[in-house]
């Protein structure tokens, strides 16, 4: 099929493939929704350069605010109710949703040590907007729109243990971050039911500067 200058400006001009012409099928027209969708791309395309997810500085939070607006429209039709979005110096994992306060927490330290999984982490607790729990309704989701369904783990984001525990039969140590009541040895004790002759003792006691006595 010959195609002339002037027809082949007229098919550039709407961006159609010249090389299938029996294939061309012309836009779909316009709706109010693929409007809003167009024009919120727009304006987010300037702001998504210096919210990049792999630069070391972290976006602000007014940042994450329109970077939720985009993925919003991006990914669930504008459709999810918008929360607070807040940054958290003292959580050590990659965020989470509080659907009583409505608000999703971004932990900063995880960040500090993997700043290009900022967005995915958004996604992620975006989700939980309307699935609380990583069922497989969250699963499905997740795979939908390429979210990951678990964070890493790195040795900064791990508190060293308060209390550290032993069981004096084995030797065997159990470090903990809260105090143990009634505990026994998981391989001395047989079953699951608590042994009182294999009562785990304390060792450590990090708010302690000695060591904890031996009960014998």
């Amino acid at each position: 099929m010959h195609v002339t200058k002037r027809q082949y400006r007229a098919l550039k001009a709407l961006n159609l493939d010249l090389f299938h012409p029996e294939t061309l099928i012309p836009p779909a027209p316009a709706t109010l929704h693929s409007r809003i969708r167009e024009q919120a791309g727009q304006r987010m395309e300037a702001v998504s350069v210096s919210i990049e997810p792999s630069r070391a500085e972290l976006p602000t939070e007014a940042e994450l605010s329109h970077l939720f607006d985009r993925y919003n429209w991006m990914f669930f039709d504008g459709k999810l109710p918008k929360p607070e979005i807040e940054y958290s110096a003292r959580m050590r994992t990659a965020g989470s949703y509080i659907p009583s306060q409505r608000i999703i927490r971004i932990g900063r330290k995880y960040h500090e040590v993997f700043p290009e999984e900022i967005g995915d982490t958004l996604k992620h607790e975006m989700i939980h907007i309307r699935h609380l729990n990583h069922d497989r309704a969250f699963k499905a989701e997740a795979a939908r729109i390429g979210a990951s369904i678990q964070a890493r783990s790195h040795p900064l984001l791990t508190k060293p243990p308060r209390y550290v525990y032993i069981c004096w039969n084995c030797g065997r140590e159990y470090p903990r971050q809260r105090r143990l009541r009634m505990a026994s040895c998981g391989y001395c004790s047989s079953g699951s039911q608590f042994d009182p002759r294999y009562k785990l003792r304390l060792k450590k006691d990090k708010k302690k500067t000695w060591p904890a006595t031996r009960i014998s």
